[in-house]
């Protein structure tokens, strides 16, 4: 057939203008031609010139700034365009291919050119647009005109011939002037607002701030159309995640329309709009407040999710149309053709349109695409509100906290544990609530059109069906509510063991030097045992949620059929029945949802509740707040984009000027005593309940003196100090603050934040009181460096910092921290000790450069010496050499003599005031009371003095916990080395390979402990399950087919059979068959639910068997661990396998890994089926895989990333609000708030950051899914219409094609998500898999331990021959050589200087290290040949630190419950303990809390000499057990072993030299050997001997 642009049909000249020439169809069609051949020859040249020479100046996202009004609306309407180009095009090849004999070119090639001119003008409009070209718009504009009039010219022709709107080619050429004059109008605009031509004075742009800012890097909201839909921007980040993991610093900051600050003040400003002047006790509604700051996107959301959900139903209804016209081709029953023409050529008409099964494939893949990019978008809109929301909320609950007032928290109205409760959780549930919130409007909209549907198909039946579904609805509600009940009892069961499980791992030493570990390993079993109990009911009802979910459809299936069968007597067609799946697979996903929406609706209003009564409760008095409110001035926020701490920072300029031209001046101070700092005239102060707490205050705090504060305990000292810096409630009274001097303001720039509006606060600091250093009793941390926790946020000054840190004496203890101090400590970082946490609170209220210095008692937690130190270099010398204001609250009465000023206090009230000299010649009597208590405090001293001081303990403490790890460290890091530079060899491939592999390893170790028969049972269960799915389908295809054969065929050949009336029966069809394909139809549905509930089932208990294997061996393999591994891997690393891994593997595994195998396979079984029924579908196939691939690789290394960052912070998050909580009076004190606002706003919008990235990493994933789905059905639509032609399949199996294409779209993005999951939670299975790989210590021996006579030891003869000890065969040895004897009943002592070796020969007797060479004999027997327990169940120990365990005084005495009470009083008489446990409440049976916190060190230490007098064992290894308690506890020690261990024999590793002098031996050691041995005296006789030189040094 010859192509020629008019035709070349015999009878017709398509030349011809006879007529004229606009009478000519195919002169006007050629007319149509030249806009777009003008628009491609102008706009090639100026595309592919490049863009590069003129890319605008500024520095910024190039690509993403859009600059023209109207871009939205552009980018919809060339859509719109480019469809109804396809919608011409093709009508136009079916006209051309229908009635005509020769080719006619003019019918499809104008509108294949407008489809090429209409892409082109949108890359032309893009790439102008990005670099601000507007001249170059011209060319649109004049293209939009051209096309405009010669579409117009071809509508007017087709009126004049009569072509109507029954014609689709007069619709579709309609549409096109409609489009065309919109964008003309749309260009018009452009110039209109930018007056780029025809105007003298073009208008100016500037980007927005955000795209100015180069740290901005989310851009969702500044993209194209195209790209917002789509997640295009995403691309260099998801891509790049292979190369190298994705870093905070890469996710950049937000744009400021999201951050907490903006949002912060949009719903401050709707919360504070309700409250109205007439009714000020009115509490303003939240969700009024929310919808009013938030309402827009979230209408905008429900608007999306709406069309989304209407063009869902296009899939069913497009299947029943594709099956129904494939039928009737089959049957030959298509509608006559009818010849329709005007211009010598055919014109199609409107009706055809839907009845070409072509059309209805791509109608169906393009009503997926949009559906699916609307429903993606709904979500990203929600959830970004959400984020916001919560962003704002949290802002909102951090300038609560900062004004709670100090009773709340003090008087326990309002708990830390609630204020936490209230930011982890409470705001959290509010944010998943607006997550799921579009839902609530949107399915009842999507129920109710998929019943009106069904009933449309199927009549009364299918209403029936559905109602299956709406009546288990509650049910699954039900099971909700169940899980959430039985989560809380799992969370109470795991807090209990996680406790238990703490308790052993801190006193793990202890455990195994009396071989108890196995009777607490009981009882963490036992708690674990009621935990799994509580898991089984979660697993239970879990698997009951999915198999609902799997189960319900299949019923609602059965069901409709059965019916439908029963009313009509026959079953539907093939098109009625796979569009009725298609809808009662779209109606299961709303009901499903509502049960959990519903759930988190009434979690939302509880949250709601409580956030409202939060900020509802009392804030603190006025006259002491200053400022606020944290704001950035919106002038301020446009001068300095993206600078908020420089715009936050808000003092009035001028100050600062005046400060910098004169740094010097300091106001001379006047000499008289009128020149006070503080003064409190007639106070009376409360803590709320108005029972007043201080009264009668008269005091006056002078000017850069030494104020001291004095009075026994609880008489109000710390009150007076909070009631002057207005943390208490005043009753009556004032407190006045002097004036601060003119030169003193340079400081208060750095830290106080006014109101921010711009007028002036110029006078602040007359009104109210100034930023105080502050030094709480308890002293309070940060969780940041050293460093930071000293200067405070002010600026570093070294000369100072070093001043600071050697007044307090901190340089000793920060060289012990491995990082000096950069070290992290707080919360999550380094423990200290309480008398280091005081000294570096103190050192930050030194450091800071305020007038007034407040300490509440600072040497509490000090010894003598540095508290002498402290008071000598810190308060006399360096803050009075600043003349600064200081007021020290103290016991120390020796310390008096040093005040400047006297305060003494006694029962609330101020009972003298005045210097020292005052009170001696005034009040006799209390100077006396005084001089007494100083020779009490002297003599303390001089014991003080003979200890070795509590502050080397605390550093030796300090030492230990990081020597240990040392060792661990290096190995560690020298691994870490080896894989950097494996790592840098590597090349792109590798590395991009190492990060995407699925654990298969780690996946198969997590099977294994589950079981392999419950593998088998999952497994088969599983594949089972699918193919029973797939049968009934199927056979539900051959059913309807063979059924409706006969319909087609029937006797009227014409297409009015379409649809067969309901109730007819036709001749021929085959009634007798139908009973047999019910019956198997019934029995295949049957055996599909009772295997969803069998597969659910076994996933869920595969999952809960594999947890309590892997915890099970976790803590075999832990507790019997040598105690090297306890030394060189920290406490947390192992608290965490038993915390957040073992969560994951109990609770979260399970659940992914059911939903990854059901969508896996869900999708494997659809494309089985699709390629069975149609094979020219395994062509598209391929390349889809490859894309399918690819996405998943790239997606699932990102979405780890971005995870990992999310939880990352988090923490720091939830810290600081804790923090904030405990450190309240300190901040407000120092007048830090706004530095600590800004600190929570930046720590919000980080997390939020991450969070923003996941959720749009997760849209760009489902997006590409989504439309590879959408391809999918084009695809198998395509095959089954394509095959139907060479005559394969039959209507029926084409429908089930399309249903299961249809449920792939569904599934796809799942398989990736889960994988992803799947993948970060194996992590865990990995971390606990590494702990089962330690080595456990030898328990055997080789005697067997009914070999060991039942009194071992009987004597107590010790030999040690030839000794050489270490902890690891790696490591050097720590004893060499060790020869002694110890006779029966012998005190023997063991001295040296610290890291001799002294404690690893205590270690050894209990072989607990690696004895490696030589041997230790007790009583003739070789203790390696011993069983571990019978050894150490034999011997006692007492250890330096004192461990008690969480239960009763006769649990801690006797776990093994082996003595009578007889026995433990006795014990508990020889500690000297017997009075003071019969005092206590039960008894023997008296509470010992955990670490036994409610005795002092003193008691716990004599409790552990009573547990090892219980044991009644003839060697007793005392190991420093003086070191950590007082004198006179140390002296009953002392006495009870001498009297009750009489003829025991006793080895002592002293402490302090002078313990041992009596000792009838002692071992002398240095750097591992023994040096010295001899009786204690002997050895002093000898000048030279190291013994004497350690006695005479006091160590």
């Amino acid at each position: 057939m010859g192509l020629s642009f008019c035709g070349n049909d015999e009878n017709i000249s398509g030349y011809s203008v006879d007529d004229g020439m606009l009478n000519n169809g195919c002169f006007v069609d050629a007319l149509n031609l030249v806009p777009h051949v003008f628009l491609l020859f102008i706009t090639f040249p100026i595309l592919f010139i490049g863009w590069g020479s003129q890319s605008s100046k500024v520095q910024i996202h190039h690509n993403t700034w859009l600059h023209f009004p109207g871009h939205n609306l552009r980018w919809i309407l060339t859509f719109l365009l480019l469809f109804v180009h396809v919608c011409e095009f093709a009508e136009g090849l079916v006209s051309n291919n229908r009635m005509m004999d020769t080719n006619h070119l003019h019918l499809f090639m104008p509108a294949f050119m407008g489809f090429v001119a209409a892409t082109t003008s949108v890359v032309y409009y893009h790439n102008i647009e990005t670099s601000n070209f507007p001249k170059l718009l011209l060319v649109l504009f004049i293209y939009w005109v051209l096309a405009f009039i010669t579409k117009s010219i071809k509508l007017w022709k087709f009126a004049e011939f009569h072509v109507g709107p029954q014609q689709l080619r007069f619709c579709i050429t309609a549409l096109l002037v409609i489009l065309y004059g919109l964008l003309m109008a749309v260009e018009v605009n452009v110039i209109r607002i930018r007056k780029y031509v025809f105007f003298a004075n073009p208008q100016k742009v500037k980007p927005p701030e955000d795209l100015q800012d180069l740290g901005v890097r989310f851009l969702q909201p500044f993209v194209n159309l195209l790209s917002k839909a789509t997640y295009w921007w995403m691309n260099p980040l998801i891509m790049g995640a292979h190369k190298r993991p994705i870093e905070l610093k890469k996710i950049g900051k937000l744009p400021i329309a999201m951050r907490a600050l903006t949002n912060y003040l949009r719903l401050k400003d709707a919360y504070e709009d309700q409250k109205s002047a007439e009714n000020p006790d009115r509490s303003p509604s939240i969700w009024r407040s929310m919808y009013r700051a938030f309402g827009r996107p979230i209408l905008l959301s429900s608007t999306f999710r709406y069309l989304a959900d209407l063009l869902g139903f296009a899939g069913p209804l497009c299947i029943s149309g594709i099956v129904r016209n494939l039928m009737l081709e089959e049957g030959g029953a298509a509608p006559a053709k009818t010849r329709d023409t005007h211009f010598d050529v055919h014109f199609m008409l409107s009706t055809e349109l839907l009845q070409n099964t072509s059309v209805l494939a791509v109608l169906l893949f393009l009503a997926l695409v949009l559906q699916r990019t609307f429903l993606q978008a709904s979500y990203y809109v929600t959830i970004e509100t959400g984020i916001n929301v919560r962003g704002a909320l949290l802002a909102m609950i951090y300038n609560k906290i900062l004004h709670l007032s100090t009773s709340n928290m003090s008087m326990g109205e309002m708990t830390l544990g609630q204020i936490n409760n209230l930011v982890a959780i409470e705001t959290n549930q509010l944010m998943w609530f607006l997550f799921l919130c579009p839902n609530l409007w949107a399915m009842p909209v999507q129920i109710v059109m998929g019943v009106i549907l069904l009933y449309y198909l199927l009549g009364w039946s299918a209403i029936i069906g559905a109602s299956v579904i709406v009546l288990l609805a509650p049910v699954q509600y039900l099971i909700a509510t169940k899980l959430a009940d039985t989560q809380k009892s799992t969370l109470e069961h795991s807090t209990d063991r996680l406790k238990k499980t703490t308790e052993i791992l801190k006193g793990i030493k202890l455990l195994k030097l009396y071989a108890w570990e196995n009777i607490f390993c009981g009882s963490v079993e036992e708690t674990r045992g009621k935990e799994l109990k509580s898991l089984k009911t979660f697993a239970f009802y879990t698997s009951m949620s999915i198999f609902m979910n799997a189960a319900i459809p299949i019923a609602a299936v059965l069901v409709t059929f059965v019916v439908h069968h029963i009313i009509n007597k026959r079953c539907p067609s093939p098109s009625e029945a796979f569009a009725a799946l298609a809808l009662f697979n779209i109606l299961v996903t709303p009901l499903f949802l509502l049960s959990t929406v519903v759930r988190f609706a009434v979690k939302a209003l509880v949250s709601v509740q409580k956030l409202g009564e939060f900020l509802q409760s009392d804030e603190i008095g006025d006259d002491s707040w200053r400022n606020g409110e944290m704001a950035v001035p919106s002038e301020g926020a446009k001068k300095h984009p993206g600078l908020t701490k420089a715009i936050n920072r808000k003092q009035p300029l001028r100050y600062q000027m005046d400060n910098y031209e004169q740094p010097s001046r300091r106001q001379m101070r006047p000499s008289e005593t009128e020149d006070v700092a503080v003064k409190v005239s007639n106070g009376c102060f409360t803590w709320g309940s108005n029972l007043s707490t201080l009264s009668d205050i008269n005091i006056r705090i002078p000017t850069g003196q030494l104020t001291m504060i004095v009075g026994q305990v609880g008489c109000g000292k710390s009150s007076l100090l909070l009631a002057m810096l207005g943390e208490m409630q005043t009753i009556s009274g004032r407190v006045h603050w002097s004036k601060l001097p003119d030169s003193e303001t340079l400081h208060q720039g750095t830290f106080s934040c006014s109101e921010a509006e711009e007028e002036g606060h110029d006078h602040v600091g007359s009104k109210n009181r100034y930023s105080v250093a502050y030094a709480t009793q308890k002293s309070w941390l940060l969780n940041a460096t050293v460093e930071d926790n000293i200067t405070f946020g002010s600026p570093f000054n070294k000369q100072r910092y070093k001043a600071v840190i050697d007044a307090c004496s901190l340089q000793l203890d920060i060289d012990l921290l491995p990082f000096g101090d950069q070290t992290e400590i707080g919360e999550r970082g380094i423990n200290l000790s309480g008398g280091q946490r005081q000294r570096i609170c103190v050192a930050r209220a030194l450091y800071q450069n305020t007038n007034i210095v407040f300490l509440d008692d600072p040497f509490s937690a000090l010894d003598i010496h540095l508290s002498d130190h402290l008071l000598q270099e810190g308060i006399l010398k360096f803050l009075q050499d600043d003349k600064r204001t200081v007021v020290l609250v103290t016991h120390k009465l020796q310390y008096l003599i040093h005040a400047d000023w006297i305060i003494a206090m006694k029962g609330g009230s101020v009972l003298r005031e005045g210097t020292l000299k005052d009170i001696q010649t005034h009040d006799v009597e209390l100077y006396d009371h005084w001089k007494t208590l100083m020779n009490r405090q002297d003599q303390e001293l001089e014991k003080d003095i003979e200890q070795d001081s509590q502050t080397t303990m605390e550093r030796k403490t300090l030492r230990r916990a990081f020597y240990s790890r040392e060792a661990k460290n290096q190995v560690d890091d020298e691994d870490e080395e080896e894989e950097e530079e494996e790592e840098d060899d590597d090349n792109f491939s590798t590395t991009t390979s190492r990060r995407s592999k699925v654990p298969w390893k780690v996946c198969w170790c997590y099977m294994s402990s589950g079981g392999f028969f419950m593998v088998f049972l999952m497994v088969s269960s599983k594949l089972l399950k699918h193919s029973v799915i797939v049968a009934i389908d199927y056979w539900l295809a051959i059913w309807t087919s063979k059924s409706n054969q006969s319909i087609v065929e029937g006797p009227d050949g014409t297409c009015q059979i379409q649809v067969p009336s309901r109730n007819a029966t036709f001749p021929g069809s085959s009634d007798s068959e139908d009973p047999i394909y019910l019956t198997v139809f019934i029995v295949l549905c049957a055996a599909g639910i009772a295997l969803c509930l069998i597969t659910s089932l076994t996933v869920e208990f595969l999952g809960l068997s594999a947890a309590t294997n892997l915890h099970d061996n976790l803590l075999n393999k832990i507790i019997h661990a040598p105690l090297r591994f306890f030394d060189i891997t920290p406490l947390g690393q192992i608290l965490n396998r038993f915390s957040a891994d073992t969560n994951i593997i109990d609770q979260h595994i399970p659940p992914t890994l059911e939903s990854l195998t059901r969508s896996t396979l869900l999708c494997l079984s659809a494309i089985g089926v699709i390629s069975s029924i149609t094979g020219y579908f395994l062509i598209a196939l391929v390349p889809l895989a490859v894309a399918f691939y690819f996405i998943q690789k790239y997606f699932r290394v990102a979405s780890k990333d971005l995870q990992d960052l999310d939880d990352s912070t988090q923490l720091p998050l939830l810290c600081h609000f804790s923090e904030t909580a405990e450190g309240l009076t300190t901040i407000r004190a120092f007048r830090h708030e706004a530095r600590f606002k800004q600190r929570m706003l930046e720590l919000t919008d980080t997390n939020n950051t991450a969070y923003l990235f996941l959720s749009a990493a997760n849209r760009w994933l489902e997006v590409r899914t989504d439309y590879l789905g959408a391809v999918i059905v084009l695809a198998a639509a395509g095959a089954s219409i394509w095959g139907s032609r060479c005559g394969q399949p039959s209507g029926g199996l084409v429908g089930l094609a399309l249903t299961y294409a249809l449920t792939v779209t569904n599934y796809l993005n799942w398989v990736v998500r889960n994988l992803a999951d799947l993948e970060v939670q194996m992590a865990a299975v990995k971390k606990v898999n590494s702990f089962l790989g330690t080595e456990s210590e030898n328990y055997e021996g080789s005697m067997d331990s009914s070999q060991v006579p039942e009194n071992w030891p009987k004597d107590g003869e010790i030999k040690i021959q030839d000794l050489c000890v270490r902890y690891d065969p790696m490591l050097k040895p720590v004893l060499k050589h060790v020869n002694a004897y110890v006779q029966p009943g012998q005190k023997v002592g063991i001295c040296g200087r610290t890291g001799s070796g002294k404690s690893s020969l205590s270690l050894a007797f209990f072989n607990m290290v690696d004895i490696f060479e030589g041997k230790i004999v007790i009583d003739g027997i070789d203790i390696c040949k011993l069983p571990l327990q019978t050894l150490r169940s034999r011997l006692s120990i007492i250890l330096q630190d004192p461990v008690l365990f969480s239960g009763s005084i006769r649990f801690n005495l006797d776990p093994e419950q082996t003595c009578n009470d007889e026995r433990l009083w006795e014990a508990l008489e020889i500690a000297q303990l017997k009075n003071m446990v019969k005092a206590l409440p039960g008894g023997l049976d008296a509470v010992v809390t955990e670490g036994g916190e409610n005795f002092s060190v003193g008691q716990r230490q004599l409790f552990c000499l009573a547990r090892a007098f219980v044991r009644k064992s003839s060697i007793l290894i005392m190991d420093e057990a003086t070191a950590s308690i007082d004198m006179a506890t140390e002296n009953i020690l002392q006495k009870v072993v001498m009297t009750a261990f009489a003829d025991r024999t006793v080895v002592t590793i002293a402490h302090r030299v002078s313990s041992i002098l009596d000792a009838g031996q002692v071992l002398v050691f240095s750097s591992g050997i023994l040096v010295e041995s001899d009786s204690g005296q002997n050895l002093l006789a000898q000048e030279e001997s190291l013994f004497s030189v350690l006695v005479r040094t006091h160590k």
